[in-house]
């Protein structure tokens, strides 16, 4: 990355004081700054030259203002849970803080839709609306803390996104600020826009084109039941094998979830869900709908499960039992954290009929780099989340986790997978970018950049391994050379 702007820090006092007549809070100090200088990838740290916390539209328009005019870069930062490095500080850039945007604006159950501020945290919104039967479906495994707008910027997913969809598929409008400090409305409560896909195109931007600063999100009417059931088998790949029957069977459970040995024993001890500790790998499926629907999917999963050579089914017999499979699965990433200093989580997507392929492949490079790994994943759509063990105080071993991730992610698209299914590209991801797309799909992606943000400043060093001058795209090449991830990015 390049060297920090010394014209812009050179002015960071001015910047402060012509930030702090528009927003409330600004933080300068070297204490206040630090709680802001990583995100969910712990492994990278950079503390920003300012942070500033808005309260409202009006001021993040005013800020972006001020920045574009002093030339500074900007980085959006919701709930910091992001862990490709997308909220990751630049030395001489302003970081946005959302977090004071937490409120509910909106609860809408004729229209079937929530209106929120992008501060306000994933279950949040369900809490929000239960007790009217309702609730929202995008479910990641940090949706306690994870924010709405930090869902909207990297597209999240979660446990019930094979049935339900991505954040994509729940999102029906949104207001953004653009670097300019023009103030954008797309969409609203209703099912689609007119006109170009823009909601399409900011779900998922990862801050690099907006800041959004309000969601509306649909939210749907629980089922009439659902149940959940627990398969153990005695090999990884049999697991996998029976994922890619189910979906060929044509059932789309709820949730389909994958976990193997190592996740499981740490999740057992972590959350005493009832896991078989003798399996090698577990899968939960979840099938919901009306009684008679669910009690025929869950024979034929069991009938698909036992052909391919389960060791245990175990189907949930009350709603308590059913959340309880499923809070190991939730609670797995801190489970494992309790068994290793330190974990490198990686993401990426497959197709489903190569999952015992793949599988056995990581097993392969684990062995090769010296290195455990804990997989635990999103089975039905084929979002796979090893998390590589590893010791942050060794840099040895950071750097073999790298590399190890490295090849996971180089490995599925290899398959016919992507780099990503919900975590964004970051700084994790970006220079593996030339490995999935041409010269001149990375070009034609910077320019849909400038269209948004001209000047290049929101969120730059993310996604791009090389950003060019918006001047510059009519002439663009992007050389696509070796992979280099050289331990911790300059900022």
């Amino acid at each position: 990355m390049p060297a920090p702007d010394g014209r812009v820090l050179s002015r960071r006092g001015e910047i402060a004081r012509a930030l702090r007549a528009v927003v409330p809070t600004v933080l300068e100090g070297e204490d206040e700054r630090r709680p802001y200088e990583t995100d969910g990838l712990t492994a990278y740290r950079q503390l920003p030259m300012l942070v500033a916390l808005p309260e409202n539209t009006q001021q993040v328009a005013a800020a972006l203002k001020i920045c574009a005019a002093f030339e500074a870069k900007v980085v959006p930062r919701g709930a910091g849970t992001s862990l490709s490095g997308g909220a990751l500080p630049l030395a001489d850039g302003v970081l946005l803080g959302m977090a004071k945007f937490n409120r509910i604006l909106d609860i809408d159950f004729d229209n079937r839709c929530v209106v929120a501020q992008p501060g306000v945290a994933n279950l949040s919104i369900t809490r929000a609306v239960e007790s009217r039967g309702f609730y929202y479906a995008p479910d990641p495994s940090s949706q306690v803390v994870c924010s709405i707008g930090g869902n909207v910027a990297e597209n999240a997913g979660g446990v019930h996104c094979l049935k339900y969809g991505l954040t994509t598929n729940n999102v029906l409008g949104v207001e953004a600020v653009l670097m300019n400090g023009d103030i954008l409305r797309i969409g609203g409560k209703h099912l689609d826009a007119g006109g170009y896909d823009l909601l399409g195109v900011l779900t998922g931007s990862e801050g690099l084109l907006a800041v959004i600063t309000e969601v509306t999100v649909r939210i749907l009417k629980k089922p009439e039941t659902a149940r959940a059931v627990l398969l153990g088998f005695a090999t990884v790949e049999s697991a996998g094998e029976c994922v890619a029957r189910i979906i060929a069977a044509g059932i789309i459970p709820g949730g389909m979830e994958l976990m193997d040995r190592p996740a499981i024993h740490a999740a057992e001890a972590f959350t005493h869900a009832g896991y078989p500790m003798d399996a090698a790998a577990i899968l939960i499926v979840e099938c919901d709908g009306v009684v008679a629907e669910v009690e025929d999917l869950l024979k034929r999963v069991s009938g698909i499960a036992a052909a391919c050579n389960a060791t245990s089914v175990r189907a949930s017999t009350s709603d308590a039992e059913r959340l309880k499979f499923w809070a190991g699965r939730k609670a797995a990433f801190p489970a494992v954290g309790r068994i290793s200093p330190d974990y490198y989580c990686m993401d990426g997507t497959i197709p489903r009929r190569r999952l015992p392929e793949v599988l056995a492949r990581i097993s392969e490079l684990s062995a090769k780099y010296g290195l455990g790994v804990a997989n635990v994943f999103h089975a039905g759509d084929g979002n796979l989340h090893p998390l590589i063990l590893y010791d942050a105080n060794n840099p040895s071993e950071l750097h073999k986790a790298e590399e190890f991730g490295n090849d996971i992610l180089r490995l599925c698209v290899k398959v016919g997978g992507v780099l990503t299914g919900e975590h964004g590209v970051g700084v994790e991801k970006r220079d593996l970018m030339g490995t999935m797309f041409s010269d001149v799909d990375l070009a034609q992606q910077q320019r849909l950049k400038c269209a948004f943000d001209p000047g290049g400043a929101l969120n730059p060093g993310k996604v791009f391994p090389q950003l060019h001058r918006c001047a510059e795209q009519g002439r663009v090449h992007v050389h696509r050379g070796e992979h280099r991830h050289a331990g911790i990015p300059r900022f």
